[in-house]
């Protein structure tokens, strides 16, 4: 079952040479369980695009807006592989198009949080701290997560996604 996409007239929604909201091309491929689900994806994907950096109760300017994000963003039926399957789609068939050397550049960071339990969020590493008074080493736990992004981009540097 594909995305069912009614409202094209959203404000905000920057259309390509086609007509088509990007909105709608980028996510073309998403499959959600539910037409609902699918709808309220486009809007918060339009509410987002108009508000770029800003936080959730911003974008959503009410707060029925606002719980409705956060129901979606909690929502059981919903994953991450859902929401980014249509832009994968759509960065796949761009760099198919793409005449020449697609370039894939990588980047690691590393998002550092102080927690009492390292069991909250997970462990980047764990750091030698020197040592002690009587000279025992010490280290320390880093908690935290790693983010690893990947950019496609052509030789000519146009991003692909």
């Amino acid at each position: 079952m594909g995305l069912t996409l009614k409202d094209r007239s959203a404000r905000g929604c920057l259309r390509s040479l086609g007509g088509d909201c990007w909105i709608d091309q980028e996510i073309g491929g998403c499959e959600f369980r539910d037409a609902r689900l699918g709808d309220r994806f486009r809007k918060l994907l339009t509410q987002i695009g108009g508000a770029m950096g800003q936080r959730i109760p911003l974008v959503c300017q009410d707060w029925a807006n606002t719980k409705a994000a956060y129901r979606f963003f909690s929502n059981d039926r919903i994953s991450e592989a859902d929401i980014l399957a249509g832009h994968f789609q759509s960065t796949r068939d761009r760099a198919a198009a793409a005449e020449g050397l697609v370039l894939v550049l990588h980047d690691t960071t590393e998002f550092s949080y102080q927690r009492e339990s390292s069991e909250a969020i997970g462990i980047t590493k764990s750091i030698n701290s020197g040592r002690d008074k009587a000279g025992r080493l010490r280290s320390h736990t880093v908690c935290g997560i790693l983010m690893h992004s990947s950019l496609a981009v052509t030789t000519e540097g146009l991003p692909l996604g």
